[in-house]
């Protein structure tokens, strides 16, 4: 049996049932450098000294497997091993990984779920929910409070609520009381990061970035999630430019509906000049991870936040 999910998500509960059903080993590969594939054919392929049963746990937090990965999964599929389970967590696939080979032969014989992160109201409204089932209520400005600290993250936000009753009881929870006693826990993927920077959002792209450095999310997955979004700012201001139109710009690059507001407002926001600005310093980012330049990736990252989230307003940064 094999399982893909299409965010990037801990499956805690899906783990627990698996031990319960006698897969007592578990096996973790994350793909990093795309030098991990090999490991997913050796535990294919491998016994378990200590179990019959076993869960290969792969974690891809780029959604994107590369041509290595493409085959190993696509062999996987052709000879999945008995009493082993493949669960797969990824970061969001888009139309073209839908259609490839590798997803097509994992989609004949998998279970595929599609998670869709709880935001804005949403959130708040689950929050609440969870809340006054233990009799507890929190106001308007503490809901908020609580939203921002677990955001993207519901097995904190379940854990953090636990705390408050533990301390607090059947009562009514305020602001204070929040961030008197919750950590901050949000989890955040470089898609939130992608939107944050589009709006112009400086304190939440900074916020984002530490997070996704914090989890140890890989400094390239971010720094090409962000040189990605450049490309696409500059290629779409450029065809306008020589007067192509919008919707047919917007479906050319996969801009769905969701993010249109999104990336007009960037456009209007940044100029040409200040877009190949951000993809030189992206290009000098790529230079310090491979060890070609000194200085310290995150950092750059950072500055290129900066660059993304006020436009006109900072100048590029030299290296």
């Amino acid at each position: 049996m094999t399982s893909l999910y299409s965010l990037v998500k801990r499956p805690t509960t899906f783990g627990v049932r698996s031990r319960t059903a006698g897969y007592a080993t578990r096996e973790v590969i994350a793909i990093d450098t795309g030098n991990e594939w090999p490991q997913l054919t050796l535990e294919a392929e491998s016994l378990s000294i200590f179990s019959d049963k076993k869960l290969i746990d792969l974690r891809l937090p780029s959604g994107k497997p590369g041509l290595e990965g493409g085959k190993a999964l696509s062999a996987y599929c052709q000879r999945p091993p008995e009493d082993t389970v493949l669960l797969i967590t990824s970061g969001k696939l888009d139309s073209g990984a839908q259609k490839s080979q590798w997803f097509q032969a994992l989609d004949k014989i998998a279970t595929v779920i599609q998670v869709w992160p709880l935001q804005g109201p949403e959130l708040l409204h689950w929050l609440q929910r969870r809340a006054e089932r233990k009799g507890m209520h929190l106001d308007a400005e503490a809901l908020k409070s609580l939203a921002v600290r677990v955001e993207g993250n519901l097995l904190a936000a379940a854990q953090e609520l636990e705390k408050l009753y533990i301390l607090h009881g059947a009562n009514r929870i305020n602001k204070a009381m929040v961030e008197g006693d919750v950590a901050d826990s949000a989890r955040f993927d470089v898609f939130k990061l992608m939107d944050a920077l589009l709006s112009g959002k400086v304190n939440r792209s900074v916020k984002i970035l530490a997070g996704l450095k914090a989890e140890g999310v890989a400094a390239p997955v971010v720094l090409w999630a962000i040189s990605r979004e450049a490309r696409t700012l500059v290629s779409i201001k450029t065809e306008l430019k020589r007067g192509g139109n919008p919707d047919v710009l917007y479906k050319k690059y996969q801009i769905w509906d969701k993010r249109k507001q999104l990336v007009h407002e960037a456009m209007q926001r940044l100029k040409s000049k200040e877009l190949q600005g951000i993809l030189q310093a992206s290009a000098n980012v790529d230079c310090q991870i491979k060890g070609h330049i000194a200085g310290d990736e995150w950092e750059g990252l950072f500055r290129i936040c900066l660059l993304f989230s006020k436009g006109s307003g900072i100048r590029a940064v030299e290296y």
